[in-house]
């Protein structure tokens, strides 16, 4: 291939930004490989490969099973629900409600804040004996619903879970909102002529063709699922207990508190691999629609 003028220029443009990417970004996922194989512990580095002994550890650790499960809980209630709950607000706009633009700003406001900001505001919520939940039903007279939330190892994690549905569904709502808008006007108004009602053309016309926003939003919501640290760190710790560890809190507390460097590399090796399982196929699917 001629390497023309314009070709020359464009190398020269993006060569600094590629060499920071592959050092920053590619060299660091390589070197974090390297030392989960190694027996780096404590301050002074050491690069002595060892193999897969920390893997072989990390599968024995019993910490690493229950921060597994509550990621899988976190997946499993978080992502649809962020999902369902943004669906049913995009739906709710895209019926010309009078201010609609206020309604977007109030309900995409959440996902603007700092994680921490919005943590810190829940944890005060949550709090059992000042907190504006537990303080709202014994005014209401259902002092009975009072709870720890937050601190009470049974419900915690589903607290959590609640309170980042709510941080995350103005992000989904904008995604399917925008999904919704981008339909035809033309096939909302033949299947309206058609005598379909406002039921049968959401289920047969309209949420058919949202399963590439849907898409976009299921990643996006699963990688925050498999990387949540800073929201929990505020909230809980990770506590009551071990009750709402997750295997990013587990990582830095083993890495940072603990300095079990090689350990720490290996449960970051790990979440990349599985981050990397679900990015890579919606990567494959969106180049394919773009060829097509």
């Amino acid at each position: 291939m001629q390497l023309t003028k314009d070709r020359m220029n464009t190398l020269l443009i993006f060569l600094p930004s590629l060499i920071l990417v592959g050092y920053f970004v590619y060299a660091s996922i390589g070197w974090n490989a390297i030392v989960s194989l190694s027996d780096w512990k404590g301050l002074r580095p050491s690069y002595n490969i060892v193999g897969v002994n920390q893997y072989v550890f990390l599968s024995q650790d019993p910490l690493f099973w229950i921060s597994l499960e509550n990621n899988l809980l976190l997946i499993a209630l978080f992502v649809p629900g962020s999902l369902l709950l943004g669906l049913f607000l995009a739906i709710l706009l895209n019926a010309k409600v009078r201010a609609e633009n206020a309604f977007r700003t109030i309900y995409l406001l959440p996902f603007a804040l700092s994680f921490v900001i919005t943590a810190t505001l829940w944890a005060w919520m949550y709090n059992p004996s000042i907190g504006v939940i537990n303080t709202l039903f014994e005014t209401i007279g259902l002092g009975f619903l009072r709870s720890g939330w937050s601190t009470d190892s049974s419900i915690a994690m589903y607290s959590i879970i609640l309170a980042l549905i709510w941080q995350f569904s103005g992000y989904t709502m904008l995604v399917f909102l925008a999904g919704i808008r981008s339909i035809p006007e033309s096939q909302v108004m033949a299947a309206r002529v058609d005598g379909a009602s406002s039921i049968s053309l959401y289920r047969r016309i309209i949420i058919p063709q949202l399963k590439f926003p849907a898409l976009a939003a299921f990643v996006v919501l699963m990688v925050f699922a498999l990387k949540a640290f800073d929201f929990i760190f505020i909230l809980t710790g990770g506590g009551p207990g071990y009750s709402t560890y997750v295997l990013p809190l587990m990582m830095y507390r083993e890495t940072f508190s603990m300095t079990h460097f090689a350990y720490g590399a290996a449960i970051a090796t790990l979440l990349f691999v599985i981050v990397m399982i679900v990015v890579v196929p919606y990567l494959y699917m969106t180049s394919r629609r773009g060829k097509e």
